[in-house]
């Protein structure tokens, strides 16, 4: 199965839809009018897809156990044609949509085996996705010509005694998201030597600066003070997300004092220093933060 542990629950909806053909005029009405053999078709067909959809893990090999907490089946008649569409919500990490068409196929299947007795020409059409929401597909990427730059804060890398390894793990993650770095800068754990290129990236016209390290507790930990006196508008939701996130998979992510905030139209993040915290802070953040450029520009949310 796919390692779906980065990822971050967030509504998930998908609509599929399946057609029962029947060979006769006289089979819709039997349907209507309840008058099939084996029972009310559109109720029992319409159990039978709820069943299927929680049995969905069950049955397909890469589907993970999810929490389902919606599922609704809506009928139309077309003609000769019992249009089927369903619809499977949840919080969780990974969508939905195998479960919506497995639903749907089975409340086909179901069809078929009521009517048959009383329509040999039964067939079923097409099983297709209609939409799905959720996860990161559903947000868009960032704005173009977007300017980045990385900032890392360290005594001992800007030294040469350690090897930066957080800023190039940035720096590659945000080429998954087609950005290049412009700005690569390494500086001691000093807030006049931070602020200092905090205020030429942001007279330079970049409009996202991440930082990172200097985000904890120690006495040479600043990276924080450094940052709140310069942005503008703090947006505590950021750092909090990511901590929240954080602290999931690692309870010391508490101890992060990371914040964020706007310094005119640039946006600051700060990050600590090591690698895994990176990887889940970009995980947690992006691309979901890129929707801010675009609640900048008047786009509205």
């Amino acid at each position: 199965m796919v390692d779906i542990t980065h990822k971050r629950n967030t509504l998930r909806i998908a609509t599929a839809e399946a057609t029962v053909l029947v060979s006769s005029q006289d089979t819709v009405q039997a349907i209507q009018n309840r008058a099939v053999p084996k029972g009310d078709v559109f109720e029992m067909a319409k159990a039978a897809g709820f069943l299927a959809v929680k049995k969905t893990p069950d049955l397909l090999p890469d589907c993970h156990p999810i929490p389902v907490e919606y599922t609704g089946v809506q009928y139309r008649i077309e003609g000769l044609k019992i249009i089927i569409e369903l619809t499977v919500k949840t919080i969780y990490k990974t969508g939905v949509e195998v479960e919506a068409m497995h639903g749907a196929s089975v409340v086909a299947l179901t069809m078929y085996d009521m009517l048959k007795p009383i329509d040999k020409g039964v067939e079923i059409h097409q099983i297709r996705l209609l939409k799905k929401t959720g996860g990161k597909s559903d947000r868009k990427g960032p704005p173009e010509h977007l300017r980045t730059a990385v900032i890392v804060c360290s005594d001992r890398v800007s030294a040469g005694e350690a090897e930066d390894r957080s800023g190039a793990l940035i720096v590659e993650k945000l080429g998954e998201y087609g950005l290049s770095v412009g700005d690569f800068s390494v500086v001691p754990d000093v807030i006049e030597r931070i602020q200092e290129n905090i205020k030429r990236l942001h007279q330079e016209a970049y409009g996202l600066i991440i930082l990172t390290g200097g985000t904890g507790v120690s006495s040479r930990d600043v990276t924080p003070e450094a940052v709140l006196t310069l942005i503008d508008r703090e947006i505590p939701g950021i750092a909090e997300e990511a901590r929240r996130y954080g602290q999931e998979r690692m309870p010391l992510a508490m101890l992060s004092r990371s914040v964020a905030g706007l310094m005119g139209h640039t946006l600051i993040l700060t990050m600590p220093g090591s690698k895994g915290a990176v990887t889940e802070y970009m995980d947690a953040l992006f691309p979901h933060v890129f929707h801010l450029y675009g609640v900048m520009q008047g786009q509205g949310h």
